[in-house]
């Protein structure tokens, strides 16, 4: 799958089997993840692996929109280190949005699904996660994403809008 069939058909997967992730595909995803782009190149994330399914059952608990991961085998957590954001803790959110972003596209590419649910800046979900998957206080979870075979998947949208798109300037 090229870059941008992977781009253009990836949608948000729920539902998924109990097949477990090779080994070789989660190293896969992790790559990509951290192949993002960040801010001086600071690569400011730390990614938490959960695999256990007493952990991922616990999550949606205290995150009402992650109820997918009682299906999901796997979960990524892209946690900001804020230890090192050399830039005042202003671009740690970007950075791990990036790996987020690299993330999705090669799970569809593996042929897995995939799905994420935010965490930052709501304080219950954050606390949730550090107590849950014992955070220091220098890791900031930005998102879970669920990973998994598909048991459905849904179809690609058309999501390109020209009327939102402006050339230069307004108007």
């Amino acid at each position: 799958m090229d870059t941008l069939e992977a781009i253009g058909t990836r949608r948000s997967v729920r539902h998924f089997t109990r097949d477990p992730i090779a080994e070789d595909d989660v190293h896969t995803l992790l790559q990509a993840a951290m192949a993002a782009p960040s801010s001086a190149n600071q690569q400011a994330w730390h990614l938490v692996v959960v695999d256990r399914r007493e952990l991922l059952d616990q999550i949606p608990t205290f995150h009402a929109y992650c109820a997918f991961l009682h299906e999901a085998p796997l979960a990524v957590v892209v946690c900001g280190d804020l230890s090192r954001e050399r830039s005042g803790g202003r671009f740690w959110v970007q950075d791990c949005s990036a790996a987020t972003q690299n993330l999705l596209p090669a799970a569809h590419a593996l042929g897995l699904g995939g799905c994420w649910a935010a965490v930052y800046p709501i304080e219950e979900r954050i606390d949730g996660l550090r107590r849950l998957l014992h955070l220091p206080e220098h890791l900031v979870p930005l998102n879970v994403v669920a990973i998994g075979h598909p048991s459905r998947l849904p179809r690609p949208a058309a999501r390109f809008d020209p009327a939102r798109v402006s050339w230069n300037a307004m108007g």
